[in-house]
């Protein structure tokens, strides 16, 4: 065996001990409130369809509207791809964020790491949620900016370490809903200390846009906050049932990524049929306000009662819903069982949660019929 081999079964041997080995399975219909493993019927409550419009036929139709115009984008929107309806629909997104100018970018994770590398430098702190998303995480990283983590949520620390800094610039980044315990950030207060400390707000609002606000624009807007916000990041992947993110921001902040977000600059454009799905997508979301309340609706009641079995939901307020069981392995063992009584439910293990706050982590979406979630919580109080 080479050092290579040796290597490599180590760290397997690892991951098998500490029930961290991770694989793929195929899952069919996988943003249907049933999905297919195996033949399998399962209830599937691991889906980010928040409002249940991935299958919309107007989104099936728009992108195939935009496949007629090529499979393909040719380029990076720097060299030729840049089409018009590319450049449209970031006029779109702007009017529909209440911003100056937006960024359409690949994908989440695309635009957080692009974003805060191209803001932050060495001159620049940071402080980041410790509980924020990984492409938050690896976004400071590679900027080398002076990078600080405070407890989550702990706006008193980060207070103590926005007071102690001495560096130029200051940027404060946080998820607006966080993304394994489905709690929130308390933005009326970061507003004030950025506000006080002149720093930079940047959010993540992957899991509020189209779930919150009057229109579905996200969080800040939920709040009446949005003109308190410097630059904000979403997906369309979640709640917009569709793919690829945006950046929301005044036009000297775009112009400046437009000119050093190395993300957007080396890769190719979104293809014609996701940026067609992502315009129906928007018009969409605007009018979805009978999902987004009874996605709320069922979101409360499973919380409630998956609070009443005896289960740590933590501080989940949202259509996220963990139950915290601590170890690897019995999470794993729990996730087994779920599937095994007919529901999708995903085991979550460290390094994406932190040591010893393994879970279950439910997902809920408008189009679940209740009778569905009453089913699944009888599973899963079978289960344990």
């Amino acid at each position: 065996m080479t050092s290579w081999d040796n290597w490599l079964e180590a760290e397997r041997e690892r991951r098998a001990q500490s029930a961290l080995e991770r694989r793929l399975q195929v899952t069919e219909r996988p943003t249907e409130p049933i999905a297919y493993r195996g033949g399998a019927r399962l209830i599937n409550l691991s889906s980010n369809n928040y409002l249940g419009l991935a299958g919309h036929p107007l989104l099936i139709e728009a992108a195939a509207k935009g496949a007629a115009r090529g499979a393909g984008s040719g380029s990076s929107r720097l060299v030729a791809g840049n089409d018009p309806e590319t450049a449209a629909l970031e006029e779109k997104i702007a009017a529909f964020k209440g911003t100056e100018a937006a960024l359409l970018v690949g994908s989440g994770y695309l635009a957080n790491v692009g974003v805060l590398a191209a803001l932050a430098d060495r001159e620049t702190a940071v402080f980041s949620d410790r509980l924020n998303h990984a492409s938050i995480v690896d976004g400071v990283r590679l900027s080398g900016a002076q990078a600080h983590r405070y407890r989550h949520l702990d706006l008193d620390q980060l207070q103590e370490l926005l007071q102690s800094s001495s560096a130029e610039r200051k940027l404060i980044v946080t998820d607006t809903i966080f993304s394994m315990d489905g709690d929130v950030v308390p933005l009326a207060e970061l507003v004030e200390l950025k506000n006080r400390y002149g720093a930079l707000l940047v959010l993540d609002d992957a899991h509020g846009g189209g779930v919150f606000g009057p229109n579905g624009e996200g969080y800040a807007h939920e709040l009446g906050l949005a003109d308190q916000i410097e630059l904000t990041i979403g997906t369309f992947s979640k709640a917009f049932g569709a793919y690829g993110a945006y950046v929301a921001a005044n036009r000297a902040l775009i112009d400046q990524l437009v000119s050093s977000c190395r993300t957007l600059i080396y890769s190719t454009a979104l293809p014609p049929s996701v940026v067609a799905s992502i315009g129906a997508a928007i018009e969409l979301v605007r009018v979805a306000g009978d999902r987004r309340e009874a996605l709320r609706e069922k979101s409360e009641r499973f919380r409630t009662r998956l609070a009443g079995l005896g289960f740590d939901t933590g501080a989940s307020t949202t259509q996220i819903v963990p139950a915290i069981v601590g170890d690897s392995e019995r999470a794993l063992e729990l996730a087994q069982a779920l599937e095994e009584r007919g529901v999708l439910a995903v085991a979550i293990r460290p390094p994406t949660v932190p040591a010893g706050r393994a879970r279950i982590r439910f997902t809920l979406m408008a189009s679940h019929p209740d009778h569905d979630l009453e089913l699944a919580l009888e599973a899963l109080e079978s289960a344990v």
